[in-house]
């Protein structure tokens, strides 16, 4: 287990998407949270007290979670410093990159030094199955997105909440490390070798009560040509009864990609419906979920009803609006 509290480090991240594992953290579970540590010229800030490691030290914090998902998943070198400094103050580190801590040799040596530990959270732990398509008891919800970082997460986690707060039966099932990183279980796709992504979902979303819900955070997109494979993992090893649309209007381009253009919210419902229904052919779009982090409230407001009114779909932003609609939608 992880030991909390945690002080997040954002490092050098070069803008708030790149910080999104700490901003997870930091809204689904700010208990945890002591401080966040930022190096100079970092372009983030998760809105909770710059700490130094002294500091968060002193109030408690006990693990240095690196709370960035930059390109690649890469521990840079202008990190290490802090991250040998925390372990020789006493810090256990974790993280959720590609680039393991346990494959720093330096690291390594000074966790062992210290005794601390060093927590992986993108290691499967589990040696999962190769999907068979076999139609699970229970019922599940996915959200897709029309390209990377764009709420799939929140949207699963506040439809949850919104479920467990009206008595119903449901369960979110994180797929990757920040998921992983606030609720303590679930399975790091993007690191689960190819042939068994998709088992690894149907392991992750067993048969469960007829009336029961998951809520499967969702990865990447259909249309983003770096991670659409771990998306189609999700649509075909989940069987989603449901799916959710999700979008984010601001965006330039592509979430790294600026060569491409995200696809319209018509494009996502005709492709994801199509592919989901392969495996669960019962499979409908029931609603979608816009992020307005960067609209005022008049506007964003604006924004999404133009949506429903178009696309004939409830449409929210279920983080600062409420999931009551969505959830509303789901059980109907």
């Amino acid at each position: 287990m992880i030991t909390t509290p945690y002080l997040l480090f954002l490092g050098d991240a070069p803008d708030q998407l790149a910080a999104k594992v700490a901003q997870g953290i930091k809204d689904w579970r700010p208990e945890n949270v002591v401080g966040q540590f930022r190096l100079p010229g970092c372009g983030a800030d998760v809105k909770v007290a710059d700490k130094t490691l002294q500091e968060a030290w002193d109030e408690g914090a006990k693990t240095l979670v690196i709370g960035v998902a930059n390109r690649g998943g890469v521990i840079s070198a202008a990190w290490k410093s802090v991250l040998l400094d925390a372990l020789e103050m006493g810090y256990d580190l974790a993280s959720g990159l590609h680039n393991l801590l346990r494959d720093e040799a330096d690291l390594v040596a000074a966790a062992k030094k210290h005794g601390r530990t060093l927590h992986d959270v993108r290691v499967p732990s589990v040696k999962y199955p190769i999907a068979n398509g076999k139609k699970r008891s229970g019922k599940r919800c996915l959200a897709v997105g029309t390209d990377c970082s764009v709420g799939k997460m929140y949207t699963a986690m506040c439809m949850d909440a919104e479920m467990r707060a009206r008595g119903l039966k449901s369960t979110f099932r994180a797929t990757g490390q920040t998921g992983i990183l606030i609720t303590g279980s679930g399975v790091p796709l993007d690191a689960v070798i190819a042939d068994f992504m998709a088992g690894s979902v149907e392991w992750l979303t067993p048969d469960n009560d007829d009336d029961h819900w998951d809520m499967i955070e969702g990865q990447g997109s259909l249309f983003h040509v770096s991670y659409s494979g771990v998306t189609m993992a999700l649509v075909h090893g989940g069987q989603p009864d449901a799916l959710i649309l999700s979008h984010e209007p601001t965006r330039k381009h592509m979430r790294g990609l600026p060569d491409y253009q995200q696809p319209s919210l018509e494009d996502l419902r005709d492709v994801a419906l199509r592919l989901a229904q392969v495996a669960n052919p019962d499979c409908k779009v029931v609603g979608i979920s816009i992020n307005t982090q960067h609209m005022g409230e008049d506007e964003a407001l604006a924004y999404c009803a133009e949506v429903e009114a178009r696309m004939g779909l409830p449409t929210v932003d279920p983080f600062r609006h409420g999931a009551g609609r969505l959830v509303d939608a789901l059980l109907a």
